[in-house]
């Protein structure tokens, strides 16, 4: 060993003490300087090397990396003890508060889901569930909706390039169930939908339904009507009614839209229901024996009545919320409300 490489072991020896000895990170960095640094200890021994017969040099070299990474593995693995260190004695301090951990809430539109759910299966509904993706047979041709019908135009549809489509309701459920079940049928169908809307403060791309189906012999419109009655009082209270108006939709037939009284105002008028004292819902009617057919149905034998609901709307509807984009935004102020 020549002296070179026993001063640069000497000098290993001596920092490896000073850094076990240290006792906060300044110190430890005062000797990364005066051992690594460009004018440290290391740095001023090897500056001899030149001297060196070139048979020595190579072996010189060889010690000064060993020593400096040890030295340099030493100061790391100090630093972190001293971290460590330093951390411990802050996170037992009992004079600091207790933290409390945020609970995660619901999302509404959860909620109102699973509450329609749970009124309509305390009538005797059970929960079907179908794609989001659908093709143009169980989305529209089954549902008896024409060729030319606007609701299946690109503008109001999202189309893949396989020709299959996103559902823009949860009626393709009710027809996968009556191609598989025979009757007696009673389904609700809540689930996500996609539509071309422009959003705004009653609008969104995407959304939620749930849809009843009731099929039977001899169901009428005035068993509808009560179900919906029941519904509207278990969802929003007693004071409720339900207002039935004519309409058309491919599907059903007589065709139907459905008002519940505004629970603002209890009917009276006001600036949340434009007056009238009442609040648009959705639609409803008596399934079209077109339907019926288009599933193996008898249609002379069996009747039925089909309804849906916007879940945005009764959410909207039942917590006061005057901008649907409130729902999706995801700000933690809005959703700790609920």
């Amino acid at each position: 060993m020549t002296d070179l490489q026993k001063q640069l072991e000497d000098s290993l020896v001596e920092g490896l003490e000073l850094i076990e000895k240290a006792t906060d990170s300044r110190e430890v960095e005062d000797i990364r300087v005066n051992l690594l640094g460009r004018k440290g200890t290391i740095s001023m021994q090897m500056k001899g090397v030149g001297k060196l017969p070139p048979e020595d040099r190579p072996g010189i070299g060889k010690t000064a990396n060993v020593v400096k990474a040890k030295l340099t593995a030493a100061l790391t693995d100090k630093l972190s003890v001293l971290d460590s260190d330093a951390a411990g004695d802050s996170a037992i301090d009992m004079t600091l508060p207790g933290r409390r951990r945020g609970i995660g809430r619901k999302h509404p539109i959860s909620h109102v889901i699973d509450d329609a759910v749970e009124i309509f299966r305390r009538m005797g509904f059970v929960v079907a569930d179908g794609p989001e993706i659908e093709d143009e047979f169980h989305n529209f041709d089954a549902l008896n909706t024409p060729a030319d019908h606007p609701s299946r135009d690109i503008q109001d549809t999202f189309y893949l390039n396989d020709g299959r489509l996103l559902r823009t309701h949860t009626s393709p459920v009710q027809i996968r169930v009556l191609e598989n079940q025979q009757p007696p049928v009673r389904i609700v169908a809540p689930g996500r939908c996609y539509r071309r809307d422009t959003p705004d403060a009653t609008h969104t791309m995407n959304f939620h339904q749930i849809e009843g189906l009731y099929v039977d012999e001899n169901v009428s419109l005035s068993e509808l009507k009560g179900i919906l009655l029941t519904f509207a009082h278990e969802m929003f209270g007693v004071d409720v009614n339900v207002r039935f108006r004519p309409h058309f939709f491919p599907f059903t037939e007589p065709s139907l839209e459905y008002d519940f009284s505004c629970m603002n105002c209890g009917g009276g008028g006001c600036a949340v229901c434009k007056q009238s004292g009442w609040l648009e819902i959705s639609g409803a009617g008596m399934v079209d024996p077109a339907v019926f057919e288009k599933v193996g149905y008898d249609p002379e034998q069996y009747t039925g009545y089909a309804f849906g609901m916007g879940i945005e709307r009764l959410a909207m509807l039942r917590y006061g919320i005057n901008d649907i984009r409130l729902l999706y935004e995801n700000d933690v102020r809005f959703l700790s409300q609920f």
